[in-house]
């Protein structure tokens, strides 16, 4: 049996793995998205089903105004003393020279919760871990941000003792134990005590193809460490490997004593007259989670078997039998009183100032553009496939062209396009395709806006995704589609592209339905499905 990567498909980034008796649990970065960190569990490593998302309410994470790819980075999921321990960050700010956020820390028995009022930690840094020692104290280490332009920012690792009695850190017992290899951007750390000595396993080079994961140790926790000769896990030096940029990942043991590493990696595409070398490509999907086997050298070091670059098959536990889980429909047809899991918001909860569930269908208040970071009625779905088809069906009647409702593929609130209908003062109900670039907005039809029938209360809308390229489609039965002529580069809804003008870039594409009405009046827009379809060959 094979585990076949990646495992958890479409902007599943820095996971953080624990294993608790038989089931293997991972949890992941989510940044703007609502709610906060996906919590997976597996019974083979093989197979994977969302279980939780804990940072559910605006008293566990508010996250009103924060900047693209702010939020949470790189939660720390760990079990010890009969409970599960989340340790996670909420970065405020992203670009420029400081990274202002603030650490919390929240139990629960069980992985689905209840989870506890968070306990604010500090803001030393982000990518923060929670370490239990054999003697029963605790550790946080993270690392450090150093704002001065004159030292390099990622200030190296800080281990600061933890108090259970107190619920807070110990900022006297703070210190610096690694400063990092030559690479430099010391991150997400993750702390292990195994074969007599103290395991520091980090993130280096940056969250991009030069990407990489490092292992350091020493016999003390004070240091010093020691750093192993040879690369844990990259992707830098060999271009064509189909899994890139590996690195920020967390290690479990199989209840047999094998080893497993859990590590982000992204599947970059090229267009056909592109290198691949150089652009390396383009990552719609974002930042994905793969698991490669770990051996141990004679040395005791851990070496990634089948090589530090990766695999895209890995041997499977031993005698473990495969454990699927049911798949979620294609439809969803908005019969729960809740948002199906495989739905979220930007930043704030799915409340009444968003929408409500009803009779079967989504109705969407009218609230902000896509490009307002307080407030906004979107609701949509990762991309987890390279090659798709999205399909809504809406009811709705502007009467202004600052109403307009539809179905969006979206990447931050710099980047993403819709198709949509709206209102023309001339032709009344139209339809148009719109897309916001590096911050610059798109008509593309314009005066040739699409005029909606007066019969017509339905108006559906598709989206067909082929890796480079992807369209928009309307139909006024359902049955008769046309397909527009425009196609849209879907690089520009990659982290690659986004980087090119905004230091967060750590998401991925979505797909979902939203209702903009920036004239104020929360015009409402009826969704009566969403369909999402992968390509079969996938």
């Amino acid at each position: 049996m094979k585990i076949k990567n990646p495992v958890l498909t479409g902007f599943h980034a820095d996971p953080s793995i624990v294993r608790v008796g038989e089931t293997y649990y991972i949890a992941n970065s989510t940044f703007e998205w609502f709610p906060g960190v996906q919590l997976y569990e597996s019974q083979d490593l093989m197979n994977w089903r969302l279980v939780a998302r804990p940072l559910a309410s605006v008293e566990m994470l508010d996250m009103k105004g924060n900047e693209d790819s702010g939020g949470i980075w790189a939660p720390d999921l760990s079990y010890a003393d009969g409970k599960f321990w989340l340790v996670y960050t909420d970065v405020k700010v992203v670009n420029g020279a400081f990274k202002d956020c603030t650490n919390y820390l929240t139990t629960a028995e069980e992985i689905t919760g209840p989870w506890s009022q968070p306990i604010r930690l500090n803001g030393v840094g982000f990518d923060a871990s929670l370490f239990h020692d054999d003697d029963g104290r605790k550790y946080l280490v993270q690392m450090e941000w150093d704002h001065r332009e004159y030292h390099h920012p990622f200030n190296g690792i800080k281990c600061t003792e933890y108090s259970v009695e107190e619920q807070r850190l110990l900022p006297e017992t703070g210190k610096i134990i690694w400063k990092g290899t030559d690479v430099k951007l010391v991150e997400g750390p993750h702390l292990y005590k195994l074969f007599g000595y103290y395991y520091l396993f980090c993130a280096e080079g940056g969250t991009v193809y030069t990407h990489q994961e490092v292992v350091a140790r020493s016999k003390t926790l004070e240091g010093a460490f020691e750093s192993q000769a040879e690369t844990f896990l990259t992707a830098y030096d060999s271009p064509e490997n189909p899994l890139q940029k590996c690195g920020h990942g967390a290690l479990v043991d199989t209840p047999e004593g094998e080893w497993y590493f859990a590590h982000l990696t992204g599947r970059p595409w090229h267009h056909k007259n592109e290198s691949i070398h150089d652009p390396r490509g383009w990552c719609t999907l974002g930042r994905e989670t793969a698991i490669q086997k770990v051996t141990w050298s004679k040395e005791l070091w851990p070496e990634i078997v089948g090589g530090k670059q990766g695999s895209m098959e890995v041997e499977a536990p031993k005698g473990v039998a495969p454990h699927p889980y049911e798949k979620l429909p294609e439809r969803t047809n908005f019969e729960q009183s809740e948002l199906p899991p495989q739905f979220q918001t930007v930043r704030v909860p799915f409340t009444k100032d968003i929408g409500i569930l009803k009779d079967g269908k989504l109705t969407l208040r009218g609230a902000g553009s896509l490009a307002n970071t307080h407030g906004n009625s979107l609701v949509a779905r990762r991309w987890q496939a390279f090659e798709f088809e999205a399909e809504t069906a809406l009811s709705y009647s502007p009467t202004t062209f600052q109403q307009m409702a539809g179905l969006t593929n979206y990447y931050n609130s710099q980047h993403w396009s819709m198709i949509q209908v709206t209102w023309h003062e001339e032709k009344g109900r139209v339809i148009e395709l719109t897309e916001n670039n590096q911050g610059v907005f798109k008509s593309y039809l314009q005066e040739q806006v699409i005029p909606i029938p007066e019969d017509v209360t339905v108006v559906y809308f598709k989206t067909i995704v082929r890796r480079e390229t992807y369209t928009y489609a309307y139909s006024f039965d359902g049955k008769t589609w046309i397909e527009l002529a425009i196609q849209l580069d879907a690089k520009v809804l990659s982290d690659e592209y986004v980087n090119q003008t905004h230091g967060g870039f750590f998401t991925g594409a979505f797909v979902g339905m939203v209702n903009i009405d920036y004239s104020g009046y929360d015009l409402p827009a009826v969704f009566d499905y969403f369909d999402y379809r992968e390509k079969q060959s996938e």
